[in-house]
């Protein structure tokens, strides 16, 4: 399951590597990928996944999730 999220505040690949290892911890996410022009971050996960644990995991980066 695919899953596309917007976020912002992401400048250069250290912030695309810190956002890419906090969406990878969380449970049942098998890939992530980001687009640093534009903002996007496509995560791959087995099911569905908690928005608060995402917000929670895009923050604890250091970045902002866009609201949907």
């Amino acid at each position: 399951m695919d899953t596309t999220y917007q976020v912002n505040g992401m400048t250069c690949g250290h912030c695309v590597n810190a956002v890419s290892t906090e969406l990878t911890a969380l449970p049942g996410v098998t890939d992530v990928q980001v687009d640093l022009a534009t903002g996007r971050v496509t995560v791959t996960s087995q099911g569905p996944l908690d928005a608060a644990a995402v917000r929670a995991a895009v923050d604890e980066a250091g970045y902002d999730l866009a609201e949907a």
